[in-house]
């Protein structure tokens, strides 16, 4: 009888247990698991060159030879894992391919984010030896959680509502069911199978086996900001439109004025944040940036009249500002996987190390190699996401309008008129003018801009510009 499936992929995220998940299936003689294999840093593993002949470069131009290669040459049957970050153009052969057995891994969301805090203090992601075990007690960031628990959420849900479309189905494993003999033996059912283990992989290790009581520093201020989240989302208005995340946990609530700044990346949020707080006289950090969706409904309900806004940043401007603050920058909060991975495989020539010789044209060169990177990404030609800092404003407003509605759209170089106005209307009669952002760093935007970088922004973003009417830049 022939096997119901060519391939299957392990739907999964980090700290869940996919590892061990992995070595297990490997355990067994008719299956073979090739790691990440579309992770947009490396493939399959970090220090990995190559799956089944298949280099990272052949993968990224073609993802889809990698999954016939998989199908065709793996011992016995052939699989992945797939995290919400990986390759996002995989997801719709596999989703729409009956034929690829699909096996969802899933964890309390509080567990695996206090583990992946714990592994990003210690360095250690696997444990195959106790002896060698590192251990660190960390401290829970409501807004940082959030965040993890809303990109669960959202694929989780994007899986099920595409598997339901389809009429397929999956096999669920939690992480408890890891250690469970019996469940590992039913997923080879499931895969087709006739072969059953009589012992679990023994190599890889539990890290974090306490309590998170033990493993939290700040555990009395989780359990705080547990009981703020809404789990049945209770508090939803009714709503039949497809579902999706608007990015909450990153809007801001004035300190006393009925104010929702609905910020988008990349633009002048310091300067707005800034303006904000000034209303009511207060420090800039005491502003409200720790909203979930049931926090906010509430806000709203209490705060009548309020007003909620955002500023839009012109697109060469908005694009010079991610390049530099996420991708030129070292440090916290930049991205650095995707800087080397912008370097070694998309050909960006960016500065390798901080004393290489960087001038205006050299920082110019990098830039338009990163504008060229930008026309791939939002194309759907790369594996690495669109992230909010360079995705089109159009787009991102348009999912912020799914909860809240912006009921007003100002455009940075009217800002300085149009918020004190606002502000007005709320009663800040005598309120200020924001500040204007200060120039780009190391080298300021005016230092490179010519009719060539208009002409591929344009291009680039040719969304933006048709739908907010921007004129060449400056």
């Amino acid at each position: 009888m022939s096997r119901p499936f060519d391939y299957f992929v392990v739907f999964a995220e980090m700290r869940t247990g996919s590892n061990f998940l992995e070595a297990n299936l490997n355990a067994f003689d008719g299956f073979t698991c090739h790691g990440e294999a579309f992770n947009p840093h490396f493939i399959g593993y970090p220090n990995s060159t190559e799956i089944l002949g298949v280099t990272q470069a052949t993968r990224d131009g073609d993802p889809a030879r990698l999954i016939n290669t998989i199908k065709e040459y793996s011992n016995g049957l052939g699989g992945f894992r797939f995290f919400h970050d990986h390759d996002p153009r995989v997801l719709d052969i596999v989703l729409d391919d009956p034929r690829c057995a699909k096996i969802i891994l899933t964890r309390n969301p509080a567990e695996s984010y206090v583990s992946w805090k714990i592994a990003q203090a210690t360095g250690q992601w696997k444990l195959t030896n106790v002896k060698r075990r590192k251990d660190s007690k960390v401290s829970f960031d409501g807004v940082e959680f959030e965040r993890h628990i809303t990109r669960l959420q959202e694929f989780q849900v994007m899986l099920l509502n595409r598997l339901q479309t389809s009429g397929q189905t999956a096999f669920y494993v939690a992480y408890e069911d890891l250690q469970s003999l019996e469940v590992m033996n039913g997923l080879a059912r499931f895969l087709g199978s006739g072969e059953r283990l009589e012992a679990l992989d023994s190599s890889l290790k539990k890290q974090n086996p306490s309590s998170l009581q033990d493993k939290v520093a700040n555990f009395e201020d989780m359990q705080t900001a547990l009981a703020g989240v809404d789990t049945f989302n209770l508090t939803r208005t009714p709503n039949f439109e497809p579902r999706r995340g608007p990015g909450v946990p990153g809007f801001v609530t004035g300190a006393h004025a009925p104010l929702l700044y609905m910020p988008v990346r990349a633009g002048p949020e310091p300067e707005v944040v800034r303006w904000m707080a000034a209303l009511d006289e207060v420090p800039p950090k005491t502003l409200t940036v720790k909203h979930n969706q049931k926090s906010l409904r509430q806000w709203k309900r209490a705060k009548k009249g309020h007003r909620s806004f955002t500023v839009i940043r012109h697109p060469v401007a908005r694009a010079h500002a991610a390049f530099c603050t996420k991708i030129l920058n070292r440090g916290p909060g930049t991205f650095t996987e995707i800087r080397k991975t912008l370097r070694n495989f998309y050909k960006v020539p960016l500065p390798g190390r901080p004393e290489d010789d960087y001038d205006r044209m050299a920082h110019r060169a990098a830039f338009v190699g990163f504008l060229e990177f930008l026309r791939a990404n939002l194309a759907g030609q790369t594996g690495i996401r669109v992230d909010a800092h360079w995705a089109t404003q159009a787009a991102v407003i348009q999912g912020m309008s799914i909860f809240a509605l912006p009921d007003l759209i100002v455009r940075e170089d009217e800002m300085h008129q149009v918020l004190p106005q606002l502000a007005g209307q709320v009663g800040y009669a005598r309120a200020a003018a924001p500040d204007q952002a200060a120039p780009d760093k190391p080298i300021a935007l005016s230092e490179i801009y010519d009719d060539e970088i208009e002409t591929i922004v344009s291009e680039v973003y040719q969304r933006d510009y048709m739908m907010f009417g921007f004129r060449p830049w400056g």
